[in-house]
């Protein structure tokens, strides 16, 4: 099955060599990025940051500041 694969590459890379080097690009970056650093840590910034932030109260005019 490796000779077949082997045979295949070769053959592709004598035809299409800027089709290889650009899926060979894109496979690499997808696989890169999952392993980098940069991702792990983004991924624990992302999961420390709320997604809703408490929004003080507009006075109107009408809230009870018996209290203040």
């Amino acid at each position: 099955i490796a000779k077949r694969h082997a045979a295949f590459l070769k053959d592709v890379w004598a035809k299409e060599p800027v089709l290889v080097a650009s899926f060979t690009i894109g496979g690499l970056a997808v696989i890169l990025l999952t392993l980098s650093p940069f991702t792990k840590y983004a991924t624990m910034i992302n999961q420390a940051m709320p997604y809703n932030y408490p929004v003080p109260l507009q006075d109107d005019g009408n809230i009870n500041t018996k209290f203040a």
